[in-house]
């Protein structure tokens, strides 16, 4: 079964007023357009077109993933995300504790983990992902302290970070905050004035937004990344990230399990996120396809929630086997899609839910059309 969905753009503030609207050929709303939502989630579940249900309405069973568009025009929150394990005690705990689903307060909406991917349009996506090692942090400290120096605060955290040993005491310090962190905070917006670097241009930027904030230097602790179209991130629980700007297509486990460590007004739980965090330092987490038959690109990062299969280019009568329920998007140009019951084309801008029934896909047609479905067996997060 196809079933046409629609969905309107989430507001969040630091959503671009244009990006999305631009990609889909949809008339802007004239605010902020941050996140297009294609799936069950109760957030936000698709509308079944030409009719009052939702997609929640005409499921059998749980969606387990997400479709996003998502466009940002500001920096996102410092966040990371639970394992399955710690969620579902997370749940169960705040659940017992009597914290309503909507508190501020509360860390775990559900009793899911939260993995996600991430596949740049814009000409430039920039994010924060996953830990530096600490000779890398200080390196970048160290041109600061040559831009203050005898500075205390920036001395004084140089000194915190011997080791890859002490980024958890290190970070932990900066996010419970104080006066010592604030003057850090102070020092090192001062320092960055003037210095070369993606690194230290992106503190000018988070002091705009955010002034004060000590996720302003938490940002020196994490990879900086500048995707081109095209290019992947896989961010697995436990890695801290912020998507800093740009437009991509994100998948991920369909959960609202978010634990913020900075740049954000809203709660920040200390304790609980130094529990999911992982601290290991490692390079920047890109995701490659597997190059199918037919011109498919198939992002599959090894839970069993989500893949995204990509066809960019002219296919006719590639086939593609479906794993479960699955929604397609396109996003330029047109597909025809035909199935085991039926078929339907897709135009710029236009999206389908496709039941499981349909066994495979044929696609054809030229553009750009993403699929997202089920992924591989569980694997060890």
């Amino acid at each position: 079964m196809f079933v046409g969905i629609t969905n309107t753009p989430r507001d969040y503030a630091w959503g671009s007023t244009s990006a999305i609207a631009e990609l889909l050929g949809t008339t802007p709303s004239g605010g902020p357009e941050a996140e297009l939502w294609l799936g069950a989630h109760p957030g936000s579940p698709s509308r079944v077109e030409g009719s009052d249900d939702t997609l929640v309405d005409i499921l059998d069973g749980r969606l387990p993933f997400l479709l996003k568009v998502l466009a940002a025009a500001s920096p996102l929150s410092l966040q990371a995300h639970p394992t399955m394990a710690q969620a579902a005690v997370g749940f169960e705990r705040e659940n017992a504790l009597g914290i309503p689903l909507d508190a501020p307060n509360r860390n775990y909406k559900d009793a899911f983990h939260k993995p996600e991917l991430i596949f740049a349009l814009s000409e430039r996506f920039r994010a924060l992902c996953g830990f530096r090692s600490a000779h890398a942090i200080t390196s970048t400290v160290e041109r600061m302290i040559g831009a203050l120096p005898g500075d205390s605060a920036l001395n004084g955290f140089s000194d915190r970070l011997g080791s890859d040993d002490d980024l958890r005491e290190a970070f932990e310090w900066l996010v419970t905050g104080g006066d010592d962190v604030d003057e850090l905070v102070a020092a090192v917006v001062e320092a960055s004035t003037g210095l070369d670097g993606d690194n230290f241009a992106l503190v000018g930027e988070l002091s705009a937004a955010y002034p004060g904030d000590p996720g302003i230097v938490v940002s020196l602790m994490l990879n900086l990344v500048t995707l081109k179209p095209g290019e992947v991130l896989y961010l697995p629980a436990g890695n801290v990230h912020a998507y800093v700007e740009g437009l991509g297509i994100e998948l991920m486990a369909a959960s609202d399990n978010v634990l913020r460590g900075g740049l954000t007004p809203k709660h920040v739980d200390v304790p609980e996120l130094l529990s999911v965090l992982d601290f290991t330092p490692l390079p920047v987490p890109y995701l490659e396809p597997v190059r199918l038959p037919g011109g498919v690109a198939l992002y599959r990062p090894g839970v069993p929630d989500f893949a995204l299969a990509v066809v960019s280019e002219r296919v006719d009568g590639t086939r593609y086997e479906l794993a479960g329920d699955s929604i397609a998007l396109c996003t330029s140009g047109s597909f025809t899609l035909a199935g085991e019951t039926g078929s339907t084309t897709l135009a710029r801008g236009e999206s389908v839910f496709v039941t499981a029934d349909e066994g495979s896909l044929t696609i054809a047609g030229d553009g750009t059309l993403f699929i997202a479905g089920p992924g591989a067996e569980p694997s060890a997060e």
